[in-house]
């Protein structure tokens, strides 16, 4: 009989610090991207946020577009606020665009008979926002690609269109994917990655969004594979059921792990 398989040992990465995150991460205008809808880009803003505001940061996070809330509803922004709880005091926050119908931007405001404002418009009331804080977070909607005017503007796109200011100058603006650990991560996060790149746009980072409690071969040796087939470091991950408020733990020393160990 052979020899059954067994499940891999818990998996204790290290709490990243904000001395441990990299400074680009947490200065300037930094968007917070997707390989799709449901990925964890808004814990993942969250856990960046916190850690820039336990270091002393001024943080804005702004969320241009806001589909699937009607007025009154609690949206992204106000998850970001719930996840970090006290840890949010000083956090300043803008939701530009509510739109009430759970689909991508230019169909929702179209189902609700309304203009999306220029990818123009959201870049330069963001490089605004730039002038007044060390960080801002952009978090898009969906997946990178998602149009977010009405002339086919994208998250990707709207890098290139915020207004430097004596505060950004340094640092420009980066980008942040956040992706998952799950077998197919590899080819998405890859495409996603090329896609920044082709448009001139900083990756400073990948997170895994969702770490599984019980993760398998597939996800153990995507997190070596991730960083070593993009080309981009891996910041950290958050697991499926984090701690409040949200953190980013270090996988540096789960390089090496023994998928032969892991469940199939």
């Amino acid at each position: 009989m052979s020899a059954a398989v067994q499940s891999p040992s818990v998996l204790p990465p290290p709490v990243l610090s904000p001395s441990v995150l990299p400074s680009s991460v947490l200065s300037g205008v930094v968007l917070v991207t997707g390989t799709g809808t449901g990925v964890g880009k808004t814990m993942v803003t969250a856990a960046l946020a916190g850690a820039a505001l336990a270091a002393g940061r001024r943080v804005c996070v702004v969320k241009p577009v806001q589909t699937g809330v009607r007025p009154g509803e609690a949206g992204d922004i106000a998850e970001v606020i719930r996840l970090l709880g006290p840890s949010a005091a000083g956090l300043v926050t803008h939701e530009f665009v509510r739109l009430p119908e759970p689909l991508a931007p230019q169909a929702a405001a179209r189902r609700a008979g309304l203009a999306l404002p220029s990818l123009d418009d959201h870049a330069d009331r963001i490089g605004a926002l730039a002038e007044h804080f060390d960080l801002v977070l952009v978090e898009g909607a969906g997946g990178l690609l998602v149009r977010l005017d009405d002339a086919g503007g994208t998250l990707a796109d709207l890098a290139g269109r915020v207004p430097l200011t004596p505060q950004t100058a340094s640092t420009g603006v980066g980008a942040v994917v956040v992706t998952g650990a799950e077998l197919g991560t590899l080819n998405v996060t890859e495409l996603t990655v090329e896609a920044l790149r082709h448009r001139g746009v900083p990756v400073l980072g990948l997170v895994i969004g969702r770490w599984p409690t019980n993760p398998g071969i597939a996800e153990i040796g995507n997190l070596a594979d991730l960083p070593r087939l993009t080309g981009v470091h891996l910041l950290g991950l958050i697991p499926e059921a984090p701690a409040l408020p949200p953190t980013l733990l270090g996988v540096a020393e789960q390089q090496s792990i023994d998928t032969a160990s892991a469940r199939p």
